[in-house]
């Protein structure tokens, strides 16, 4: 089962995946602002709970490494029990002490087992939490890069469109108000009506 993590990292590639490209572009993309910020809000509060979630793993490894040398120390205690039992015995004293000896070589061997056994596991688990840790948040990153670049091309194309608007305003501004020669030259005074001809 995925976590909701992975679930939302999901759904902002498909997201991304379904966004329309923009015009005249193979790599850029444009995107609804409130939706992402909707999906990248919801991913920032649920990473720390993950994170956490993958620490606890980390953190069984002493757990682990403690419940194996718990089971080491029983096998050797039980072994020396055993052993003081066998030597107790006066008539059996020899075999006592062969038997004791094999008793505590194999609990020996078998508490080492444990413990190698579990070290490996403890170490797979970390690095497994560590790597899974490692890749969600590359997948994160690589999101948020990609919706920075798409929020600035779409706003260097807002701000060269508005330059253009403002630059025919100006345009028809100046239009709407011709100069005093600009006035001579259709034979208008500054009124607008027409002038006779000059009399000398």
């Amino acid at each position: 089962m995925s976590s909701r993590i992975e679930q939302i990292i999901d759904e902002l590639e498909e997201y991304v995946e379904s966004c329309k490209p923009k015009f005249m572009s193979n790599s850029e993309i444009i995107v609804n602002k409130d939706e992402i910020d909707e999906l990248i809000r919801e991913l920032r509060m649920k990473t720390p709970d993950e994170i956490k979630r993958y620490q606890k793993i980390i953190s069984n490894k002493e757990a682990i490494l403690n419940d194996a040398r718990e089971k080491a120390e029983k096998l050797i205690n039980d072994a020396t029990v055993h052993t003081n039992e066998l030597i107790s015995e006066h008539e059996i004293m020899q075999q006592a002490y062969a038997q004791a000896n094999v008793v505590v070589s194999m609990a020996s061997q078998q508490a080492q087992e444990i413990l190698d056994k579990a070290t490996i596991e403890a170490n797979e688990l970390r690095m497994y939490a560590a790597q899974y840790t490692e890749d969600r948040l590359a997948d994160l990153e690589n999101i948020i890069v990609s919706a920075i670049n798409a929020s600035n091309a779409n706003y260097q194309n807002l701000i060269g469109s508005l330059n253009q608007y403002k630059d025919l305003i100006q345009s028809n501004r100046q239009a709407m108000h011709p100069t005093e020669e600009e006035f001579e030259g259709l034979g208008l005074d500054e009124s607008g009506e027409g002038r006779g001809p000059n009399v000398i």
